[in-house]
């Protein structure tokens, strides 16, 4: 026991706390509400993870949603995502041929956008699975991207 007495002396001899070690502590205390609790930390860093981007294409004619759409994989991709959902609409008034002043190929984009992306070999390099969305995320009228990890 004697010692580890004197080893206890000798640090605390050796290692004394300067001036400034004090002041740098003090200070750091006064600022320990600034302090996040790492769960905390982790649970904002998955939520923020696990938002779905969201790319409406109304409006947009068929080369500029291909663009938009292949911007917004790679972008999203190298952000981390995991899930992406692309809103190209169900083309409904191209049922109305009884107007001749509405385009019968208003829903072109609902289908080629997935065959565009389905197409571009460096893009499904990166995705896992295209899908029909969810109702409450547009049904038929929108499609999710699943990436792989």
């Amino acid at each position: 026991m004697v010692l580890s007495r004197s080893i206890k002396q000798i640090v605390k001899k050796r290692h004394t706390a300067t001036f400034k070690d004090k002041k740098d502590w003090i200070d750091f205390t006064k600022q320990i509400d600034n302090v996040g609790i790492k769960a905390v930390d982790l649970l904002q860093e998955n939520i923020q993870t696990n938002k779905v981007p969201k790319l409406d294409l109304h409006g947009y004619s068929l080369t500029e949603s291909n663009k938009i759409v292949k911007k917004f994989i790679i972008e999203s991709s190298n952000r981390g995502y995991k899930k992406l959902l692309v809103v190209t609409g169900k083309g409904l008034r191209s049922k109305s041929y009884n107007n001749p002043y509405v385009s019968e190929k208003l829903n072109v984009l609902r289908y080629s956008v997935p065959e565009f992306i389905k197409s571009n070999s460096s893009l499904m390099n990166k995705i896992k699975q295209i899908s029909e969305a969810n109702i409450e995320d547009g049904g038929s009228g929108a499609f999710y991207i699943y990436f792989k990890n």
